[in-house]
């Protein structure tokens, strides 16, 4: 299963690509939602991108989503507080994007 309801909110395993040309998700690869982000993989952009990107794509706020495991890997556990399993599903059926450059 790759995403969890707990009591905290909604937990995935998302696995980053930095560098890339836009912001997008691409789908599930294994277990993981696969996220490229335009940010380089340097000083935590990377990190800080895919918040505000997925936090932008699920309409919450970026305090609201927290990477809580993998910081400095490809492959994270995101935390998602005010979204449910469903949202998070759909953005990933619908593999969306936001922007060229958010």
């Amino acid at each position: 299963m790759w995403i969890q309801e707990t009591p905290e909110g909604v937990i995935f395993k998302a696995a980053i690509q930095p560098g890339a040309s836009r912001n997008e998700i691409v789908g599930l690869r294994g277990d993981a939602v696969k996220i490229r982000v335009t940010a380089p993989p340097v000083q935590g952009a990377a990190n800080r991108m895919c918040i505000e990107f997925l936090a932008r794509s699920l309409k919450v706020r970026k305090s609201d989503v927290e990477i809580v495991r993998g910081q400095s890997s490809k492959t994270k556990k995101v935390l998602v507080r005010s979204a449910t399993r469903e949202k998070v599903e759909g953005l990933v059926k619908g593999q969306g994007s936001v922007g060229s450059r958010q």
